[in-house]
C-alpha cells in the first residue's frame, strides 16, 4: 500500500502563509528548535511504521489486558472500487488506549461479498503502530463497483465487529443508469449534552452514506450539569485529544452507525479549538502562536488516528488537507470543503452584528487559495446531475435584525461576502448542475434557497442550501424558538427553521433531491421517538424548492 504525499499542496498553503512547516513528533511537548526545525514529518512517521511490517518488532500475537476493540469499526471516503476501513486497538479507551508505547502490531483484515464472510474478495494485514495510537487504515481497491460488503479485523486472537460498507457507481455511468443514492448528514454531538439517539434512528433508514460536517467531538473541559461527562479539562495534548476521540467513540449508538455505512468526515472548529480562524485562536493574546499550531497538531493528529481517511488526508504538522471530492457516478459529485483551516480571522470581533468594511474585504477568505482554485475547477469539470458543497458553515445570509438594519453571523459565509457572492456567482458563471450545499453548524435545522442578492430579496435562487441541527449539542431544543415567525418573515428565502435534535435524511435520484428533517423530543434521556417536521423536494433543472 502506497503513501501519496502531495507536496503541491503543502506549498500552496505555504505560499497563503495558513502552513508553517512544521514537523512535530508524537510528543506534545517539544522545544522551539524540535517545533520549527524538525525534518521528520508525521507521514514520514506512519510509512516508517508500515515499514516495520518486514521486521520481527512487529507482534503477531499480543497480549491485550481487555478486548482491543472497544472503539468499534468504520468505513470511509468510499469510491467506484474500494473505501478506507478503520479500526484502533485500545484495551483501555481512556487511558492512552492502554497498548505498549514501544509495540506495533500486525492487524488482519478481510473483506467479503456476504455478511457470513464466506465470499471473501479482499485481505491482508497493517500495522497498528504506537506512532499512531496503534490506529490501522487500509484502503482497499479492486471491488465491483455500487455494492455492499462486509469487513472485519483480527488482532492476536481477538476478532472486532463485524462492519458493512459499499462502493459506489463509476463516475463514467451516466444519472440515468446511477442507482438512487440514500444519503444522511449530521453534525455537532456534544458527549455531555445528551444521548445519541438520533443515531438509533438514522441507523433505521439504512443509508448508503453519511457525511458528518463537524464538531464530532468537543474540545472543553468537563461540565457540571451535562448529561454525561468529559473525562479531564479542556484538553490540548495529542494524548488528551487521543483520549477524548475515544470517549466520543465509546458511544453504542455512534459505533453501530459507524459500523452500519461508510462515512464521508470533515471538521468544523470543535475538533480543535472553538470558534478558531486559521491559525487565530477565539481568545486573542491567551497563547502564541507557535504554541497554538502545536496544539492544532495535536488535534489534527488525534483526527486522523480516530477516523476512516484516505493516506492522502495525513497530517503534516499543524497543517492537513481534508478537502476532497466523492462521486456516484454521473448522477452526483460531493465536494467536501474545510471553512476552519484556511480562513482569515472573523470580521467586527466575531458574533452577531451589523455587516461593516470588514465583511467586504476582498482579501477575507473562508476557503483560502489553493482550495477555493481545487472547488472551482471541480465545479467547472463536473457532468454530475447533482453538485453538492459538504461544509461546515451556513452560506445563506439570515438577518437576525427585525425590521431596517441587518446584523449576521461574523462566523458564517456572510462575514466573507466577497468570497460568497464570488462563490454563488460561479454556480451561475460555471453552468453548475443543481447545486445544492449541505451545513451544519449551528444547532438547528434550516432550509435555505440561496438567492444572487441578499439585498434583493425577490433576486434569482441559485442554489439550495439543507442545513443540519446537532445530533446532541444545546440539549432537548424546540421545534418553534423563540420568534421564529418574525425571523421566517425577515428572511423569505429561509423555508423552514427549527431546534429540535436530530438530521437530515436525503434521497437524490436522476429527476429529483428530496430532504426529510429527522427530528427527537429530547435528547436529555434514552428512547426518543422519531419525527419528521418538514420535507422539501428541488426538481432537477429547478433551483427552488418545494414542500414534499
Amino acid at each position: 500500500m502506497k503513501i501519496h504525499i502531495s507536496w503541491k499542496g503543502i506549498n500552496d498553503m505555504y505560499k497563503n502563509k495558513t502552513y508553517i512547516p512544521v514537523f512535530p513528533l508524537a510528543s506534545p511537548r517539544l522545544s522551539r528548535r524540535s517545533f520549527i526545525g524538525g525534518s521528520v514529518s508525521l507521514a514520514a512517521a506512519l510509512a516508517a511504521g508500515r515499514a516495520l511490517g518486514a521486521a520481527e518488532a512487529v507482534r503477531e500475537f499480543p497480549s491485550f489486558t481487555a478486548y482491543p476493540f472497544q472503539l468499534g469499526v468504520a468505513s470511509g471516503d468510499p469510491s467506484a472500487d474500494g473505501f478506507v476501513l478503520w479500526t484502533r486497538l485500545a484495551p483501555q479507551p481512556l487511558a492512552g488506549g492502554g497498548m505498549p508505547p514501544d509495540e506495533s502490531v500486525w492487524v488482519h483484515w478481510r473483506v467479503s461479498e456476504d455478511e457470513a464472510m464466506a465470499k471473501v474478495v479482499a485481505s491482508g494485514k497493517e500495522v497498528a503502530s504506537p506512532d499512531w495510537a496503534h490506529s490501522v487504515h487500509v484502503e482497499v481497491s479492486g471491488l465491483k463497483p455500487d455494492r455492499w460488503y462486509w469487513y472485519e479485523f483480527r488482532a492476536g486472537r481477538e476478532t472486532s465487529p463485524r462492519g458493512r460498507t459499499r462502493t459506489l457507481e463509476r463516475a463514467e455511468r451516466p444519472a440515468s443508469e446511477t442507482s438512487v443514492l440514500k444519503m444522511a448528514f449530521a453534525s455537532c454531538q456534544h458527549y455531555e449534552a445528551g444521548f445519541y439517539t438520533a443515531y438509533e434512528h438514522m441507523l433505521a433508514e439504512s443509508p448508503d452514506l453519511v457525511f458528518h460536517l463537524g464538531d464530532y467531538i468537543y474540545e472543553g473541559p468537563e461540565r457540571d450539569g451535562g448529561i454525561r461527562r468529559h473525562v479531564g479539562p479542556e484538553i490540548e495534548t495529542l494524548e488528551e485529544y487521543r483520549n477524548r476521540h475515544a470517549q466520543y467513540k465509546t458511544d453504542p449508538a455512534l459505533q453501530a452507525m459507524h459500523r452500519a455505512a461508510p462515512w464521508v468526515v470533515t471538521w468544523d472548529d470543535h475538533e480543535f479549538d472553538n470558534n478558531c480562524a486559521g491559525d487565530i485562536p477565539e481568545e486573542k493574546g491567551m497563547v502564541g502562536r507557535e504554541e497554538f499550531l502545536r496544539r492544532r497538531a495535536a488535534a489534527y493528529q488525534a483526527y486522523y488516528e480516530h477516523m476512516p481517511l484516505r493516506a492522502a488526508c495525513i497530517p503534516k504538522g499543524p497543517g492537513m488537507r481534508l478537502y476532497r471530492s466523492v462521486r456516484h457516478g454521473g448522477l452526483i459529485d460531493f465536494h467536501v470543503l474545510d471553512t476552519r483551516q484556511y480562513r482569515t480571522d472573523q470580521p467586527h470581533g466575531d458574533g452577531l452584528k451589523t455587516p461593516g468594511d470588514e465583511v467586504m474585504r476582498p482579501d477575507a477568505t473562508m476557503l483560502g487559495q489553493a482550495q477555493r482554485e481545487w472547488l472551482l475547477g471541480e465545479l467547472e469539470r463536473s457532468r454530475a446531475r447533482w453538485n453538492v458543497l459538504a461544509q461546515q458553515v451556513m452560506m445563506a445570509r439570515v438577518d437576525r435584525e427585525m425590521g431596517e438594519g441587518v446584523k449576521c453571523s461574523m462566523d458564517q459565509w456572510p462575514g466573507y461576502e466577497m468570497e460568497r457572492r464570488a462563490l454563488l456567482k460561479a454556480f451561475l458563471d460555471l453552468r453548475v448542475s443543481n447545486p445544492v450545499v449541505l451545513t451544519g453548524d449551528i444547532h438547528s435545522h434550516w432550509a435555505n434557497e440561496l438567492i444572487a442578492d441578499f439585498d434583493q430579496l425577490d433576486s434569482r435562487v441559485v442554489g439550495t442550501e439543507f442545513v443540519c441541527t446537532s445530533i446532541s449539542s444545546n440539549g432537548d431544543g424546540r421545534e418553534k424558538p423563540p420568534g421564529h415567525g418574525e425571523l421566517i418573515a425577515e428572511n423569505p428565502f429561509v423555508k423552514y427553521y427549527g431546534t429540535r435534535r436530530g438530521y437530515v435524511s436525503c434521497t437524490i435520484g436522476e429527476k429529483f433531491w428530496r430532504s426529510d428533517f429527522r427530528t427527537v423530543d429530547f435528547v436529555s434521556r434514552p428512547g426518543s421517538p422519531l419525527n419528521t417536521p418538514a420535507s422539501f423536494v428541488v426538481e432537477s433543472g429547478v433551483a427552488k424548492m418545494q414542500p414534499a
